[in-house]
C-alpha cells in the first residue's frame, strides 16, 4: 500500500475510506463481480457431485415403470420336452387302426397368456417404483442441503477476516501516524529511541497479523472456489447480508422433511402390493403345440394341437406371510415418524440456541459503539498526554491496542451476528 500518511492524519475519515479501499485491493477483490451467500449455496449445490444422481435416479424409475407396464403385453412362452416312460396306456383289445403309443415321447409347446385382471399387482409394482424413486430424490436433496451450511461457515468467515484485515489497517496507519509523532518528540528531547522502537516493534506486528489474516482469507476463498466450482470467488466481492429476521416466523420447510414423508408413502405402496399380491389372477390363453403323442392319446404320431381358454391363478401361500408383512411396514413407518419428531425437536434446541445467540450479539453490539467512543478518547487523551511528557509511549500503545481491540470485537460481534440468523433460516429452510 502507498499511502501520504500525513495527509492521511488531517482528514481521518478520508483516510478510513481510503484504508478501506485499499485493503481491498490489496487482497485483490474484483468490484465488477458481487457474490451474495444465496446465490453460492445454489452453485454449490449445482457443483456437488452427487447432483447428479438426480438423472440416474429418473433413468432408473423410467426404466422401471417402462417394464412393470410391459406386465399388461401378451406374454410369449416355449417349452419343450423329450421324455421316457416305463408303461404307457392301452386299450385292452387290439383295434384297427389304432398303435400302441411309444414309451419314448416329445412335446414342443408355445403359449401366448393376456392378463385380463391381476388384483392390481402391477399397478402396486409402478406405485412402488414412483415412491421409491421420489424417496431416493428427496434423500438425495436433503444431502445437497448441507452444503449450503459449508458454504455459510465459509462465507461468514471470510467476511470476518477481510473486516478484521481492514481493522488491522486502521492499526498499521494509526501508529505509524505515532511514530512519526514519537520521532518528533525524540528530536525535541521528550521521548526515547527506545518509545520510537516500542511502536516500530507494534507496527511490524500489526503487519505480521495482517499478512497471516490475508493468507487465511486466500484458502478460505479457495475452499468457497473449489465448492462451488466459480473461480470469480477467488476475488470477486463478498456481498454482506443484511440482518433480517423476518423470515423466522415461517414454519421449517427442512428437506429431510419431506424426505420422511416420501418414506412414508413408499411404505404405504408396499403395503398396498401385499394386498394385491394376496388376489386371484385371471389369464387368457393359447397353447399351440407339435408332439408323440398329441392330444389326441390313440394316434401314436407326430401331430400339431392347440388349447385355449381362460386361466385362474391364486397363490395361497402369500397368505402365509402377509399378516407380518404388514406389521413390519407398520413398524417401520413408525420408526419414520419417530425419526421425523427427533428431528424436529433437535432443530427446535438448535433453533433456540441461536435465538440466543442473536440476542447477545444484539446486545453486545448496542454497547460497541460507545466502547469505541470512549477507547477514542481515551486515546486521544493518552495522545496529550504523552506530549506533555506524563506518560510513556507504551502507554500510549496500550490504549491505541484497546481501541482496535474494542473495533476488532464489534467487527467481530457483527458477523456473528449475521451468522446466527443464517444459522437459523439454514435450520428452518428459510
Amino acid at each position: 500500500m502507498n499511502f501520504n500518511i500525513n495527509r492521511l492524519a488531517i482528514y481521518p475519515w478520508g483516510s478510513i475510506f481510503l484504508l478501506f479501499a485499499a485493503s481491498l485491493t490489496a487482497a485483490g477483490q474484483d468490484f465488477s463481480v458481487k457474490l451474495s451467500v444465496e446465490e453460492l449455496q445454489l452453485k454449490a449445490e449445482r457443483n456437488y457431485p452427487a447432483a447428479k444422481q438426480y438423472g440416474l435416479i429418473e433413468q432408473s424409475r423410467d426404466f422401471t415403470l417402462a417394464n412393470a407396464s410391459k406386465g399388461y403385453l401378451p406374454q410369449l412362452g416355449l417349452n419343450a420336452r423329450a421324455t421316457y416312460q416305463s408303461e404307457v396306456t392301452q386299450l385292452p383289445a387290439a383295434m384297427p387302426g389304432v398303435n400302441p403309443l411309444n414309451k419314448d415321447q416329445y412335446q414342443a409347446v408355445v403359449e401366448v397368456n393376456q392378463i385380463i385382471w391381476d388384483g392390481g399387482a402391477i399397478e402396486a409394482q409402478r406405485r412402488i417404483a414412483k415412491a421409491s424413486s421420489e424417496a431416493d430424490l428427496k434423500r438425495v436433496e436433503a444431502e445437497l442441503y448441507t452444503v449450503r451450511e459449508r458454504v455459510n461457515q465459509l462465507f461468514f468467515r471470510i467476511l470476518l477476516i477481510e473486516e478484521q484485515i481492514r481493522q488491522t489497517d486502521i492499526l498499521i496507519l494509526e501508529l505509524e501516524n505515532n511514530y512519526k509523532r514519537v520521532s518528533a518528540y525524540l528530536e525535541n528531547g521528550v521521548a526515547t529511541k527506545s518509545d520510537l522502537d516500542a511502536v516500530r516493534v507494534e507496527v511490524l506486528r500489526a503487519g505480521q497479523k495482517r499478512e497471516e489474516l490475508k493468507m487465511t482469507g486466500i484458502t478460505y476463498r479457495e475452499m468457497l472456489a473449489a465448492l462451488t466450482g466459480d473461480e470469480a470467488v477467488k476475488s470477486g466481492n463478498l456481498i454482506k447480508p443484511s440482518a433480517d429476521v423476518s423470515a423466522f416466523i415461517n414454519g421449517n420447510r427442512r428437506p429431510e422433511l419431506a424426505l420422511y414423508d416420501a418414506q412414508s408413502h413408499l411404505a404405504e405402496s408396499q403395503k398396498r402390493s401385499l394386498k394385491a399380491a394376496t388376489m386371484p389372477r385371471f389369464n387368457l390363453f393359447v397353447q399351440g403345440g407339435y408332439g408323440n403323442p398329441g392330444l389326441n392319446m390313440l394316434k401314436n404320431e407326430f401331430s400339431t394341437y392347440y388349447i385355449g381358454g381362460v386361466r385362474l391363478s391364486w397363490n395361497f401361500g402369500s397368505f402365509y406371510t402377509k399378516g407380518n408383512s404388514i406389521r413390519l411396514l407398520d413398524v417401520k413407518r413408525e420408526s419414520i415418524n419417530t425419526q421425523r419428531e427427533t428431528f424436529l425437536f433437535n432443530s427446535l434446541l438448535a433453533e433456540r440456541q441461536q435465538l440466543n445467540e442473536i440476542s447477545k450479539f444484539t446486545k453486545q453490539m448496542e454497547s460497541d459503539t460507545e466502547i469505541i467512543r470512549l477507547r477514542e478518547e481515551i486515546k486521544r487523551a493518552a495522545e496529550k498526554r504523552v506530549e506533555e511528557g506524563i506518560i510513556s509511549v507504551s502507554d500510549l500503545i496500550r490504549e491505541i491496542n484497546a481501541e482496535n481491540l474494542a473495533r476488532q470485537e464489534r467487527a467481530t460481534h457483527e458477523i456473528m451476528h449475521l451468522m446466527a440468523i443464517y444459522s437459523i433460516k439454514y435450520l428452518k429452510n428459510n
